[in-house]
């Protein structure tokens, strides 16, 4: 049997792509101590879940014995591991507005499935998104900058306004958290393969709709021409399956804030084993006056 391995991703997990003949497969391996046991396997019932219902997402594969979960005597210590289906297609960084309502309504149908149900992971409170996060930030940026008291100011800004919030009005379930370009595969018939669920948890349902559009804005390189017929193509194809609320419209500028203070402070978490190479006090910098500034700027968050 001719079966190749070759790695395909190197960040926060290892990725590798496994090719058996035909037949393609990948295979992660989570960093020394990312993943709970318990963690990992939430993960695998809900793709299961999404798979049994006809989602298109990558699906976890057992092996000879029905396990799913793999443990690999690295030397750091041990390692988990899961074998996944392969996403068809490729990666492409900008799309049409149709394949942009496709993805709505794929980003719809998990959270059909997924409303008002919960997994044995984080809870994406404001209190981990805002809080947590700028606690791990203030290790790598200087307490007196400039750009540590803009995102102080940001972070009671949100927190404020995230408390006064009509809560009722905001679907709370499994939320994936990482929806975009980048964890989509697309065939040559437009077919949308989603994948790697590594941060999914528990939330507001309105904080996925929320990340994919502030990613738009940074692959359409906030050209209002571009990305605005994306986001309303994209929100259509969601609501095309879904209904969300006045109250979620309204906050999700302020819920894609939230998830970039997430993300800057899973860099700083995991600075030793993934973002070392060009983590420093100037790319955080950059970070905050390139993209969070600008991103509240586009929406008129400026008292933040």
């Amino acid at each position: 049997m001719n079966t190749q391995c070759r790695i395909i991703k190197a960040g926060i997990n290892h990725t590798y792509r496994v090719t058996d003949q035909s037949t393609q497969y990948a295979f992660r391996v989570y960093s020394l101590n990312w993943r709970t046991i318990k963690e990992i396997e939430e993960e695998i019932s809900l793709l299961n879940l999404l798979k049994e219902e006809g989602v298109s997402v990558s699906y976890p594969i057992a092996d000879k014995d029905s396990n799913f979960i793999q443990t690999l005597n690295a030397p750091e210590g041990p390692r988990l591991g899961v074998l996944f289906s392969y996403a068809n297609g490729q990666k492409i960084h900008s799309y049409s507005k149709e394949i942009h309502f496709q993805a709505g309504q794929l980003m719809a149908n998990v959270h059909r499935l997924t409303v008002n149900k919960k997994l044995e992971r984080v809870n994406y409170s404001p209190a981990v998104l805002l809080e947590e996060s700028l606690k791990k930030l203030g290790e790598f940026l200087s307490a007196d900058s400039q750009e540590m008291a803009f995102m102080k100011s940001l972070q009671h800004y949100l927190l404020t306004s995230l408390s006064s919030a009509n809560h009722n009005d905001l679907r709370q379930g499994i939320v994936h958290l990482d929806i975009w370009f980048d964890n989509f595969n697309i065939n040559a018939e437009n077919e949308i393969t989603l994948f790697d669920f590594d941060f999914c948890g528990n939330g507001w349902l309105a904080l996925d709709l929320a990340y994919y559009i502030m990613q738009l804005h940074n692959m359409e390189r906030y050209e209002e021409k571009n990305y605005q017929p994306k986001i309303e193509s994209f929100l259509k194809g969601y609501e095309s399956i879904v209904k969300t609320s006045e109250e979620e419209r309204r906050l999700l500028p302020m819920l894609g804030l939230c998830v970039y203070f997430f993300y800057l402070g899973v860099q700083c978490q995991r600075y030793d084993n993934w973002s070392n190479s060009f983590l420093s006090e100037d790319y955080l910098k950059r970070f905050i006056n390139g993209l969070i500034k600008r991103y509240a700027g586009i929406y008129n968050l400026a008292e933040a």
